[in-house]
């Protein structure tokens, strides 16, 4: 049975593994937090003591942290993967960070016997757990060929994206620039609806089938609506920090982008308001400014 690795075991990590563990691959995992090794090894993980133990003997490792310091620590710090992972494995880097950060970590990774994936991931919460993720990597063909029944038990869609990092974390930004500011129009229109007393359903389902009526605008209307601001495996923090990232790429390309910093903008009002709130709460703080809810 190949023996796959995954670090980070959370709403996304999660997902991943079951998925792979269904396909029939050997899943070894890792997360600081002692309920997700829990619920991990209840679901047929192995569960690891250190990072060593999850790089030994895979073929590929999955690392789904927050930011490009966690990334740049479990792949080359102090007993990180690199160090323990068999010649010829990959790094399969599926967390979002900083273009810059992905280029560093393959720099570093040149002189070592392990590849690097650059290969973040698109469909949130219900992707990762259905197997259904957008996956865009970047990395040789040789790492691509290797790992791509691996890719395959996650994803339904793998785009190759270029044949090395950071084109993967490149062509993230990108899409996050669109998702972010597509949430940020149905916060304000569900605002808007609300303040002029539509009902949340009527415009749920003019939108649903209108040109508008993206997946991405149902979800965070949907959400809205039934007044799910928690829970719902779409935490603020993921898309503020993608949109920093965003910007911060426009900022070096100098590129304008004038709807995505919006967008930061509005997530960057609601992250301070309610910190553990998800994507939809930005429209709490627009509903309370205007003093209108809008329910289903």
């Amino acid at each position: 049975m190949t023996k796959v690795g995954i670090v980070g075991i959370g709403d996304m990590g999660s997902g991943i593994a079951k998925n792979l563990m269904a396909n029939g691959f050997e899943v070894c995992g890792l997360d600081l937090d002692k309920k997700r090794m829990q619920a991990f090894t209840e679901a047929g993980g192995m569960p690891a003591k250190s990072l060593a133990e999850v790089g030994r003997d895979a073929q590929a490792v999955f690392v789904m942290v927050m930011t490009g310091a966690q990334a740049e620590a479990v792949i080359l710090g102090e007993g990180g993967l690199a160090a323990h992972m068999p010649q010829g494995a990959s790094i399969i880097l599926t967390a979002t960070i900083k273009p810059a950060e992905a280029e560093q970590i393959a720099d570093k990774l040149a002189s070592a016997s392990v590849h690097l994936i650059d290969s973040p991931v698109s469909g949130g919460f219900p992707g990762a757990q259905s197997g259904n993720l957008t996956m865009m990597a970047a990395g040789s063909d040789d790492a691509l060929t290797s790992c791509r029944e691996i890719m395959e038990a996650v994803s339904a869609t793998i785009h190759i994206v270029g044949d090395a990092a950071p084109k993967g974390q490149m062509v993230k930004a990108c899409l996050q620039s669109i998702i972010g500011s597509v949430f940020s129009s149905v916060f304000e229109a569900a605002s808007l609806a609300a303040k002029a007393g539509i009902k949340g359903e009527t415009l749920f389902n003019v939108v649903a089938t209108s040109g508008a009526g993206c997946g991405v605008a149902r979800t965070a209307l949907e959400n809205i609506i039934d007044r799910k601001f928690e829970g719902t495996g779409s935490h603020i923090a993921t898309m503020h920090k993608d949109l920093t990232i965003c910007l911060s790429m426009a900022e070096q390309l100098g590129v304008p982008l004038h709807t995505a910093s919006t967008a930061m903008q509005l997530f960057h009002a609601g992250k301070s308001k309610y910190p553990q709130g998800d994507n939809w709460v930005v429209t709490r703080v627009l509903e309370e400014i205007v003093g209108a809810e809008l329910h289903r």
